[in-house]
């Protein structure tokens, strides 16, 4: 299986690696008890031989690392009234780092904005124990694994979904949920139904700086998401996603 052009095999059994969950800062014990039996998930034949896979044949800058190489938690700050929910870990970012959106171009991009608008104690997010802390925001995903060419299959999603659902409902001060992307915006609305908020038809529609207000839940924002496809064509530039987040912190003190 092939995951990287210029990757080299490596030896080192993934079970060497260090178990230091790098996901809630703090908060109630039971959002730490929910993300410690996270990332012991092997639900996904196709996600946990990818993921793995991802660890062992290595990027040639990360060849003398020890990836996570397991499920990806939540993280940021517990009480955090902002939530933001991207797609998947990147294979050698999140995958290789235990931390959402940590060591890619992805993560720079994105916490460089969540800095700027105050959401963020750096810009930069390189590995756990750099420093970094979330003020008010806290980061989730649908998919835990790192999947095959960043897209998870449905089924995957639905199985992953008992994760989200379970940190959502351990978020209780959320006002916003920002969504990275329509696979992410998708997944609130189903998170949404699964809750019993009525769903609307026709069914409020991703973009960027869509707004759906639904009775009884957080505000969905929606935003281009930050993967270099997006970011290096100039589709998302810093200044969109500062807009964005400029409107997620007004509609969190509006609630």
């Amino acid at each position: 299986m092939v995951v990287a052009a210029r990757a080299e095999a490596d030896p080192v059994a993934l079970d060497r690696r260090p178990l230091r969950i790098a996901g809630a800062q703090g908060g109630p014990r039971a959002l730490r008890a929910l993300q410690a039996r996270m990332v012991e998930c092997r639900a996904c034949p196709r996600l946990v031989a990818w993921r793995e896979e991802a660890a062992r044949v290595k990027v040639r800058r990360f060849r003398s690392e020890t990836y996570w190489a397991r499920p990806v938690p939540g993280f940021g700050d517990p009480r955090a009234r902002l939530v933001l929910i991207g797609l998947a870990p990147a294979a050698h970012g999140g995958n290789r780092t235990g931390r959402m959106f940590t060591g890619d171009r992805s993560g720079d991009f994105l916490y460089a904005a969540l800095h700027r608008a105050g959401f963020a104690s750096q810009p930069t997010s390189l590995r756990p124990g750099d420093g970094l802390r979330l003020q008010d925001a806290f980061i989730v995903a649908p998919c835990r694994c790192a999947p095959p060419a960043n897209m998870p299959r449905p089924d995957e999603l639905r199985r992953c979904s008992t994760w989200l659902d379970g940190e959502m409902a351990l978020l209780p001060r959320t006002r916003v949920v920002l969504a990275l992307g329509g696979v992410g915006w998708d997944a609130v609305l189903q998170h949404f139904a699964r809750r019993g908020i009525a769903i609307p038809r026709p069914r409020p529609r991703f973009g960027h700086g869509a707004v759906a207000h639904l009775s009884g839940a957080p505000v969905l924002l929606g935003s281009y998401h930050v993967s270099q496809q997006n970011t290096n064509t100039g589709k998302l530039t810093p200044s969109m996603l500062d807009s964005i987040l400029s409107l997620a912190r007004d509609l969190v003190q509006e609630r």
